[in-house]
């Protein structure tokens, strides 16, 4: 004989109650944010140690040490995945070839040349080329409230590049390696938004490890290349130790994070936290190189966070017709 069911006003387990921690924890702004800590700590290492290791060099290894760290997750699910990921294997090798082979490259490449504050600055821009993409192929709009708290958080950008002086922008010297982080820019943009067609039924891991190996077999003929030519690798601890950081973190991780959260608020909003970047650099740089605080610092991480906040923020919905004011 069945066993009878509870009451409907019976109270629900005791687990229940740690549904809105594990609902926190896993929230796709925070999700965002943690992505931004992790490939800010990655700039900061790559510009560091950019006498080192080649980018070319940097980038083959930090997503070869991810496919390898990936694998064993994602083999035994491939087989299950294998109709989805024929089904859409162009978006895959075209997302696999702007994340991982082309964007990351030009990015190292280009802070062995360019200064701290051009690529904040250029990086900045990303959420305008996000908006202007996805409304190029998707015709996604924003809101006014949308458009001001990107403002905000642009304005605190400058602010905190600039150090809050506007004479800063006019004294900026541009060099080949600014031009490559402006190139980085529109490539990342439309990652971000071409995430919105990721395969819903695609496994998180086994999606990353995808993208990841067309990524790392794009790249090997151009590794190859840059060892022939004369490219070098350090191999020390520290070398080494930015390798496990880029990989675990940098790719893993963060990549884990962006990919999941992104189709889950859209890109254009996804693309306002990409304004954190430059404020966890100069938390980090304070942290770790020893930098002062300025108030300039203040001024542009309250502007950020209130523009994400305008920005992100649940708006009420309008009222139905004949409902209650």
């Amino acid at each position: 004989m069945p066993e009878p069911r509870p009451p409907a006003s019976a109270p629900r387990p005791c687990w229940g109650r740690l549904e809105s921690p594990v609902r926190a924890l896993t929230s796709p702004y925070l999700l965002m944010v943690l992505a931004m800590l992790c490939w800010a700590g990655n700039w900061l290492l790559a510009r560091a140690l950019r006498a080192d290791i080649t980018p070319i060099g940097l980038n083959f290894w930090r997503w070869s040490t991810a496919l390898v760290l990936l694998a064993p997750f994602a083999l035994p699910r491939l087989r299950a995945a294998r109709p989805v990921l024929r089904r859409h294997w162009r978006l895959l090798v075209l997302l696999g070839l702007l994340g991982v082979a082309l964007f990351q490259q030009i990015v190292y490449l280009a802070l062995q040349y360019t200064t701290a504050i051009n690529a904040a600055i250029f990086n900045s821009t990303s959420p305008m080329v996000i908006i202007g993409i996805s409304w190029l192929l998707f015709r996604d709009r924003i809101s006014a409230r949308q458009a001001l708290g990107i403002g905000l958080s642009l304005v605190g950008v400058l602010a905190i590049v600039t150090r809050g002086q506007a004479a800063v922008l006019l004294q900026l010297h541009f060099n080949p390696g600014d031009l490559w982080a402006l190139a980085s820019v529109p490539i990342w943009a439309l990652y971000t938004v071409l995430l919105k067609r990721r395969p819903a039924e695609l496994d998180g891991l086994v999606f990353l490890a995808t993208i990841a190996a067309v990524g790392v077999v794009a790249m090997s003929p151009i590794y190859a290349w840059d060892v022939l030519r004369g490219g070098h690798m350090a191999f020390t601890p520290a070398t080494l130790g930015v390798i496990l950081y880029t990989a675990v973190f940098a790719s893993v991780l963060a990549f884990v994070f962006w990919n999941h959260a992104v189709p889950a608020v859209g890109p254009n909003k996804a693309g306002l936290f990409l304004h954190l970047h430059p404020a966890f650099t100069t938390v980090l740089a304070m942290l770790f190189l020893g930098e002062t605080l300025h108030a300039y610092h203040a001024v542009g991480i309250v502007l950020i966070v209130l523009g994400i906040y305008l920005t992100t923020a649940a708006t009420a919905p309008a009222p139905r017709p004949g409902a209650a004011a």
